[in-house]
């Protein structure tokens, strides 16, 4: 990949990796440090890509292996975390409403956020996610049936 493909996927696809990886790290320097580790990846990768929807899905789960192996890390493990998690991903159209469901959404288990970011933000259909998630379909579908009634439960009581 040449400087000027790459200059164009990273200004196309930063706020897409961004965001599946503030879903799955829910602090923004975790989701930070993935997604410079993801366009690296994306610099030394030998991979062919058939067109930009290939790209852009390699990118998503390069995102979620990245915040997974953080995760496992022995650092991430033993740390004590002294984040606040009232942090919320840069989206251009913020509305009260938006950032209501964006706190109850970061209060989700990772499984259930990601499957509903990849799902509602993204636009990506069950098949999709299945496919990225490398989870079955009704796999998917059970996440986002029991997301769905989360979300449902944590916005009532707010």
């Amino acid at each position: 990949m040449d400087s000027g493909e790459y200059k164009q996927a990273a200004e196309k696809y930063i706020d897409t990796v961004y965001r599946a990886a503030y879903s799955c790290c829910k602090n923004k320097e975790d989701a930070e440090d993935a997604v410079q580790n993801v366009f690296i990846k994306l610099m030394t990768a030998d991979t062919e890509f058939t067109d930009d929807e290939h790209m852009k899905r390699w990118l998503i789960r390069c995102a979620i292996n990245e915040c997974k192996n953080n995760y496992k890390s022995f650092w991430h493990r033993n740390k004590v975390s002294f984040d606040d998690m009232t942090a919320e991903p840069s989206y251009s159209d913020k509305t009260e409403q938006t950032s209501e469901v964006m706190a109850a959404l970061m209060t989700l288990p990772k499984n259930y956020s990601a499957v509903v970011h990849l799902y509602y933000y993204e636009g990506y259909s069950v098949k999709e996610i299945s496919k990225i998630l490398d989870v079955s379909e009704s796999n998917v579908q059970i996440r986002l049936m029991r997301a769905r009634n989360k979300l449902k439960s944590i916005l009532k009581e707010a």
